[in-house]
């Protein structure tokens, strides 16, 4: 168990699992938060983050630091995402080893998994069949730092525990039209159209692709259960247990959002993977569940973004 008084060191705090995690943390009365932002410490400068650590000796990290992104951005910088998430993650377990760190949680990607691994996906298919084409550089990015913290575990001690998150939402997202994932980006479609009193979205792909989504509250409150209670050497799958095809979530964001015009689906453009639903029955048998349904999260995050995003869009409404 972490003490409450311990020095746990949050990196990637600003982001949307990382802001989570503060939230939780400090929720659970731990007092002693270590954050920085990139100004402050680049993650990317292997002599920065060294001295960090000498200096700070952080007892506990939570290695949330990474560059993400949705298809587009995926496809657009594949070697921004394997250099930068590369970097980042060898920088921080490297340190974390040489500074005696208790215990390290590497957060992965369900984008680990094969393409087409059979449905629900379990952790024992890591390695198993080819990547999903359109994010397989920043995959392989993160099943190197799965692999990472195997090597330090093995051959150093360093405990640590690789989790591997469903598609995940909520504050502090990416709301950047090129550079989200599904879910802030539907809500900012949407929003954008309602505004302009537009009579169509046209959204990528068929709508046939199914996704599983993960509040980030849900994803911290796990995090922390993990790193509380879970000594073993096996990645963990963090999710729901239950996915939708993106045609019905689309409808779902419409109706929350208050779009009364049409979908319009362009299939010229890719789907990526057809399905991406963990097996989550190794978490539930440690004892944790998540709580948010994805209704309820979706109604408290597009809230969130009406005061926190709304109002800086440059949108004018159609004449």
């Amino acid at each position: 168990m972490m003490e409450k008084t311990a020095k746990i060191y949050v990196a990637g705090h600003r982001g949307l699992v990382g802001s989570a995690l503060v939230r939780r943390l400090t929720a659970l009365g731990y007092s002693n938060l270590l954050t920085r932002t990139r100004a402050e410490l680049d993650l990317l400068d292997s002599k920065a983050v060294a001295d960090f650590f000498l200096k700070e000796k952080p007892n506990y990290v939570f290695l949330a630091a990474a560059r993400v992104g949705g298809i587009l951005a995926n496809k657009t910088y594949p070697a921004d995402f394997i250099y930068e998430n590369l970097l980042v993650q060898t920088n921080v377990i490297h340190e974390a080893h040489l500074h005696d760190v208790k215990k390290l949680l590497f957060l992965g990607s369900s984008c680990i998994y094969p393409r087409l691994a059979p449905q629900p996906m379990k952790e024992s298919y890591l390695l198993s069949g080819e990547l999903e084409e359109t994010n397989r550089a920043y995959a392989i990015a993160k099943i190197a730092g799965i692999i990472t913290c195997e090597s330090y575990r093995d051959q150093y001690g360093l405990q640590s525990v690789s989790v591997m998150p469903t598609n995940l939402y909520g504050p502090n997202d990416n709301f950047d039209l090129e550079r989200s994932h599904a879910f802030p980006g539907l809500i900012r479609k949407f929003h954008e159209a309602k505004v302009q009193g537009r009579e169509e979205v046209v959204l990528w792909g068929t709508g046939t692709t199914k996704r599983e989504f993960l509040h980030a509250d849900d994803l911290a409150d796990a995090c922390i259960f993990l790193m509380n209670t879970y000594a073993g050497k096996k990645i963990v799958n963090i999710g729901t247990g239950e996915d939708i095809f993106i045609k019905d979530f689309a409808q779902m964001v419409k109706e929350v959002v208050g779009f009364q015009g049409r979908i319009l689906w362009d299939a010229t453009k890719p789907d990526g993977t057809p399905r991406k639903l963990l097996d989550v029955s190794h978490l539930h048998d440690l004892g944790w569940h998540h709580r948010v349904g994805l209704r309820e999260g979706l109604e408290e995050t597009y809230k969130w973004f009406l005061v926190h995003v709304a109002p800086s869009l440059p949108i004018s409404e159609k004449k």
